[in-house]
């Protein structure tokens, strides 16, 4: 992901209606795959093509998953859950406009639907909208499906606009969830969990701590050295923070402190004459 890789809508979504024709599509049509023949018999037709659309996604056949669901579509115009998932395939191709339009629809189909919501935020939020996805993240929250990632995402949000108390708070809450919560590898799923950082150095820094309040130096320590090594010169500082001190004293937190980072100007060579 961009620079942008941890964590807003104004009570007004300025949602789109969603309408039985199609969001035009250009991507190659998606060849049958052999999981169809392998397919529960019992499942509907319906049922087969969204499977079949949820397999490429796996398969991170984005541009083939789109064509798939499309299809679906153009006789279910009112489907929230087809409509986000379009808008994640198309997210996962670096689209960003035709993403936003699929959540839309997903939100004027439920207006509650906190997946499309939350996935809405993730786009404000690579359009550098802070403001914006901290009001979709919270907004996602009131409905409660997967709150670890809306936490997480909500304190990317608060950090991207320098609101860094709420970011800490934010980022606590998401480890009470779920303590692996920053520590998970992919972007499988229909809610997008937020990656990037506008100051990766600062960011890693405040993970560090939040690890570090919860008694945790091992991760403590692992954040604290990608702080350092990410170009953070006041890694330093957290032997005097106290949000560290449950930590300070572990010897993993203590070599991290005491390995000078590769970017230190190196020491002047005593003159030899």
């Amino acid at each position: 992901m961009s620079r942008l890789t941890l964590f807003a809508i104004p009570l007004a979504l300025l949602i789109v209606g969603a309408t039985s024709a199609q969001e035009p599509v250009s991507y190659t049509k998606p060849a049958q795959t052999s999981e169809n023949s392998a397919a529960n018999p019992a499942m509907t037709p319906r049922q087969l093509a969204e499977m079949q659309g949820d397999i490429l996604m796996a398969r991170k056949e984005y541009a083939s998953a789109v064509n798939t669901y499309a299809k679906i579509l153009e006789t279910d115009t009112k489907s929230p859950q087809l409509y986000n998932k379009v808008g994640v395939a198309f997210q996962q191709l670096g689209d960003l406009n035709r993403a936003e339009r699929f959540y839309k629809k997903a939100i004027h189909a439920d207006k509650n639907f906190s997946s499309a919501i939350n996935n809405y935020g993730t786009v404000e939020y690579e359009k550098k909208h802070f403001g914006k996805a901290i009001t979709l993240y919270k907004k996602a929250l009131a409905y409660h499906t997967e709150p670890a990632t809306l936490y997480s995402n909500l304190g990317y949000a608060y950090f991207g606009n320098k609101e860094y108390p709420q970011a800490m708070n934010s980022f606590a809450q998401a480890l009470v969830l779920d303590p692996d919560i920053f520590e998970r590898k992919g972007t499988g799923g229909s809610v997008i969990q937020q990656r990037t950082s506008t100051d990766p150095g600062l960011f890693y820094f405040f993970v560090a701590k939040t690890y570090a309040q919860n008694g945790d130096a091992e991760r403590a320590a692992h954040y604290l050295k990608m702080a350092r090594d990410d170009g953070y010169s006041s890694f330093l500082s957290a032997q005097t923070d106290a949000g560290f001190a449950r930590v300070i004293k572990d010897p993993r937190v203590q070599e991290v402190l005491q390995v000078p980072p590769s970017y230190a100007a190196p020491a002047r060579k005593p003159d030899q004459n």
